[in-house]
């Protein structure tokens, strides 16, 4: 995906998903509501000293709670995104999503648009627009004042004056005005090359299963083999430290080699808030290596969830997502 500087946005697409920003009040308590298009062009028509780039708004359906988000969601969001750019003449995207999950969102749509010459920017608050000390206005007009001066093509998350990369961060805090944060995750992945053309935006992605699994003492097989047996075709599993496992339990292993054998790829991360994973630095995590599972690096979890998504999506034979998956694709590894 080109990085190069684009120029100042001509006509920004609003996608609106619900989330907080524009919840409402109702008898269940802050649900996500409609009429957020008028709430925000009167804020602005308050503020005639702005400067925004021209934009137009399209609601997404059905809005929710970004609690409810899910990879079928991805795939309209996606749509919107793909028609907004290549339909509709816009020149970049500005996406409104609840915190909860924006970046997963953010990181899954990042290997979702590869090759997507525009700009396209997740934002959303931490408390809905027009309460006391509400950031809605803060990130909604900073995110598009930042596309009026220029941003490179891909996907970014903004927040609380920040620019950041969505498969190098998370959401840290369930309170403040700061609840992302870029990870000091590990790099150093070697990049892609040329795009393999089944990953490029304009191709169909398919929906795929996958789950995550956090390691904790005493993990049994039975535990790992219910996740296999469910239909999945990617696991994240969330390994201690560098890469290590339970690698003195013999059915554990046994189970994450029937995963290999079944065509279901194992990646693994660091549960770690820093650093990443070295699968050959201790014999618990080489074990894991050669029992199938691939090494992840610094890959977060929202990065490396969104990535088996895109690749399992694009029908590609199975040993090319493997070697993929190692590969950096948009900033996840480097």
């Amino acid at each position: 995906m080109s990085r190069d500087n684009q120029a100042p946005a001509k006509q920004v697409m609003v996608l609106y998903t619900g989330g907080t920003i524009g919840m409402q009040a109702s008898e269940n308590g802050l649900a996500p509501a409609s009429g957020f298009e008028a709430r925000m062009a009167n804020q602005l028509a308050g503020q005639p000293a702005l400067v925004v780039p021209p934009w137009q708004f399209r609601q997404m359906s059905p809005l929710i709670d970004s609690a409810n988000m899910t990879p079928a969601y991805w795939q309209r969001l996606r749509e919107a995104v793909i028609d907004a750019i290549d339909v509709q003449g816009s020149d970049a995207v500005l996406i409104l999503h609840g915190t909860d999950t924006l970046a997963y969102s953010a990181a899954a749509m990042s290997f979702q648009l590869l090759g997507l010459n525009a700009p396209v920017v997740f934002t959303g608050s931490m408390l809905p627009a027009g309460v006391p000390d509400s950031d809605a206005w803060e990130n909604v007009n900073g995110a598009l004042q930042a596309l009026d001066k220029g941003l490179p093509a891909g996907v970014h998350l903004y927040f609380h004056g920040a620019l950041m990369q969505p498969t190098r961060c998370a959401k840290i805090r369930s309170f403040g005005r700061n609840p992302f944060a870029a990870l000091n995750r590990s790099r150093g992945g070697t990049a892609i090359g040329t795009l393999p053309a089944a990953l490029d935006y304009r191709r169909p992605k398919q929906l795929a299963s996958v789950a995550v699994l956090p390691l904790f003492p005493g993990i049994s097989a039975a535990q790992l083999d219910g996740l296999i047996d469910s239909g999945i075709q990617g696991l994240v599993l969330e390994c201690f430290g560098s890469g290590t496992g339970p690698s003195d339990n013999p059915a554990f292993l046994n189970s994450l080699q029937r995963a290999y054998q079944q065509g279901i790829c194992v990646i693994a991360i660091t549960q770690c808030h820093e650093g990443g994973v070295e699968l050959d630095v201790y014999e618990a995590g080489s074990r894991l290596r050669t029992v199938g599972v691939l090494s992840g690096g610094g890959m977060t979890r929202e990065a490396a969830f969104g990535k088996l998504h895109a690749l399992l999506g694009a029908d590609l034979p199975a040993d090319e997502v493997r070697r993929l998956l190692e590969l950096d694709m948009c900033g996840e590894l480097r």
